[in-house]
This record gives C-alpha cells, structure tokens and sequence, in this order.
C-alpha cells in the first residue's frame, strides 16, 4: 500500500524520495532498521560453544558436569566462570570418579584440560577417564571429529573450492553434534584416539617444585604460587580471557584441581586446628574466583574437608566458593549393612548453588539425596528417605494402599487424619 501512495503522488515527490533512498542506501525491498547498512550496529551476536548452552534463568553460559543428575540439581549446570567445589569423601573414592566425569566430558565435547595434582600424574589420570555411552549417531560424529583433528590442514584445503578458501569461517546457530551432557561406563577406559586429539595440561606438583627448595615465608604457599601462575599463563598465552580477538574458534578451558588442602600441597590446615597456611588456602581461593570471573574457564576442585579441624575455615572456603557439594560415602559405617540403606552407595548434600546475577540463590526443596553406581550407567541420584521414621511411614502407608480397606478408603478426611495421626506417633529415637 505504501507503494502504490507514492506512485499515486506527483512526480517531484516520487524523484526526491527515490533520491533519499538511495543516498541511504534503503530499497523498497529492504528492511529498515540498524543491519540494513551493512554495519553490526547491534551488537556482537552470541557464539556457540560446543558443549555449553545458555541458561533458561539468567542466559548464563553453562557447562555440564559430566554427570546429568548433577546438572538438574544445580539449575541446568555449572556456570562458566565459577568453582565447584566437592567435599571428598573419607575414601576419596565417588569423589574422585565425579573429578574424572568432569574432565571425560571436556575431553567428549573438544574442550581444553588443565589437570592439577599433587600426587597422581596428570597423564595417569586422563588414562583412567571412564568411557562415553554413546549412540550410533554420536559414534560417527565423533569418528569425524577425530579424523578433522588429526587431518593436516593442508588435505583439508584440496577439499574446498580455491575462490572459498580465503572466506571467513562462520559458525550459524549451535553445533549440531553438540548434546549437553553424556553418561559414562565407569567399567571401561575412555579411547585413547580422544585423548590423541584432545587438548590438555597438566601440573604435577614434584615437577614443578623441586625437593631442596628453600621455602620463604609467604602469604602464600610456593605450591598454589606456582599453580596460579600456570593457571594464568594458560589463559592469557591461549585467549580464554578474551584478549585475541582475532580468534575464530572460542572454546571452554576446563579446571581440574585434585586433594587442593591436602599435606601433599605444603599445606597444613589438615593437621593443626589453628594452621598457619588457613590464610594461604582462602587467598589462592580468591585469587583463583578472579581469573575465572574473566575468562571462558569453568574449575572444579575436591578438597578433603573432613580433615580440616577448623569449622571457620571451612565456612570460610564455602563462601569463597560459587558452588559446594558434599559426598557422605556408606563404607565402613553402620549404615552400610543397614537395610533401609542398602539401595544407595552414599549420600550427596548439595552446601551451596550460585547466585549469579540474582540477589539471592534458588535452594532445593529436597535436601536427602542418595547416589548409587552403576558399572555400565554411571552414576544416579535419587531422592532419599534419610529419616527411617519416613520409611517407616512410607511402608505403612503403601501396606494401607494394598490391603484397600473399604471403611477407611471411604472418607477421605478420615484417611488423611489417620495418617498425619501415624507421622508423629513414632518416637525421635525410632
């Protein structure tokens, strides 16, 4: 309609518009807005990084776990930017295999490690990874993302036309082969030709520090001196930081900290109630928070807090901490011969979830959680009856659901006055 106005117009009208038009370089066959100059005048658009999706709440970017049950509990997955931390278990052992779910998944979806340890080898612990369970589908998507890794660059060109070659890669809407988070068989060893192609590094602590090293005094043990340093490096020298700007590919370097406050670190917070180095862990702490808050980095740290005496110290490293989740392990207690136990490996206690760009944290209703291992199926978590005055409860009242007594079924007003009767009949001490 709007062009039939202005053919219906006198022709001076019609010349000085089509002459404004094309001054500005506006068709009628164009949509006027900001993209219509051919300037990016709205802003960067939004990269998509293999393995990450923004979040439903915040639109932060978020990264899986390695472990989907985990993702649901923290709000979809673990922000970009922050440190998870895992209150080790007695035996280090479920905690250990939530560290290696954690770098399997960097590893399946192409993202740069950095592994640190004080006492296993950081090539040791990328050969115990557990395998993906993967589907035919991602089977040959990632026999073709091995195969371009490994293709020289020079074979890759032959393939494209010359007059395309010199064309800017352009990444339209998110990858295809990307699915955000996998499960993983804890019985089998993750392919050697992933770890071939993948991107890592790895901080051995006896490298790093050799035996007859004077030690000064410090605010700072030389240990988490030397780790943030290369930690630093890492991300200024590969541009997780976002300083090169001419990069094309974007990707998510992945953090790995194992037994950090252990003895093996210089550290003596486990073995004095008043350490003198329970400063030295709160600052690498704060130190590390701050290089993640600017850069596309994501860490993950398992601490053994049940030998830290301190109660302070440890409120104060969950605060310096975005997200902490305890494992309670049932080996060598009572309730590992306990029956009403006997479905569950341990329990796992979510401390604390962020509270990025919100006032205050979201907080889960359920707070018993039990988790179980599956050889061949990873790791699940489901809700737990902790309190056995629950389960007993529970019992009764699926024995009432199946003996369908007639006279008590009748009147659900009596039915449900019954049963809050039998939820506080039961002694604490049941």
């Amino acid at each position: 309609m709007a062009a039939v106005a202005t053919c219906g117009g006198d022709a001076g009208s019609a010349g000085s518009a089509v002459a404004t038009a094309s001054k500005s370089n506006v068709t009628s066959f164009q949509r006027r807005g900001p993209r219509a100059s051919g300037t990016n005048d709205s802003g960067p658009r939004l990269v998509s990084i293999t393995g990450t999706r923004p979040s439903v709440r915040n639109g932060q970017l978020l990264v899986s776990t390695g472990l989907p049950a985990l993702d649901q509990l923290l709000g979809g997955g673990l922000a970009v930017g922050t440190v998870l931390l895992i209150e080790e278990d007695k035996y280090n052992i479920y905690s250990s295999l939530l560290f290696k779910y954690f770098l399997a998944e960097g590893i399946v979806n192409g993202h740069t490690l950095l592994v640190a340890s004080a006492n296993e080898d950081p090539a040791n612990i990328l050969q115990e990874l557990p395998a993906p369970l993967l589907d035919d589908n991602c089977k040959k998507e990632f026999d073709e993302d091995v195969y371009n890794r490994k293709t020289p660059e020079s074979n890759i060109k032959m393939k494209i036309a010359w007059r395309y070659q010199l064309l800017p890669k352009m990444e339209i809407g998110p990858v295809s082969s990307s699915r955000f988070g996998h499960y993983y068989d804890a019985s089998k060893r993750i392919p050697q030709e992933l770890i071939e192609a993948s991107k890592w590094h790895g901080f051995f602590l006896p490298e790093k520090i050799p035996s007859t090293l004077k030690v000064e005094p410090c605010s700072l043990t030389h240990g988490y001196i030397k780790l943030l340093q290369f930690i630093q490096n890492i991300i200024y020298e590969e541009g997780f930081d976002g300083s090169n700007p001419q990069k094309k590919q974007k990707n998510i370097l992945r953090i790995g900290i194992q037994n950090l406050g252990s003895p093996l670190w210089g550290d003596d917070i486990c073995c004095t109630e008043n350490g003198d180095s329970s400063h030295s862990l709160t600052k690498f702490l704060y130190v590390l928070r701050g290089l993640l808050r600017t850069s596309l980095s994501v860490c993950i740290i398992t601490m053994p807090t049940h030998l830290i005496q301190n109660k302070a110290v440890i409120a104060h490293i969950t605060n310096l901490s975005d997200i902490v989740v305890g494992l309670e392990s049932f080996i060598g207690s009572e309730r590992e011969t306990n029956p009403l136990y006997k479905d569950y490996h341990g329990l796992i206690h979510i401390r604390q979830i962020p509270r990025l760009n919100n006032l205050v944290c979201d907080e889960s209703d359920v707070k018993d959680l039990g988790f179980k291992l599956k050889r061949n199926q990873g790791v699940s978590i489901a809700t737990f009856l902790d309190d056995p005055r629950k389960k007993l409860f529970s019992c009764l009242f699926q024995l009432l659901e199946v003996a369908y007594i007639p006279w008590l079924m009748a009147s659900s007003s009596v039915f449900k006055f019954l049963c809050y009767q039998l939820s506080g009949f039961f002694p604490a001490s049941l």
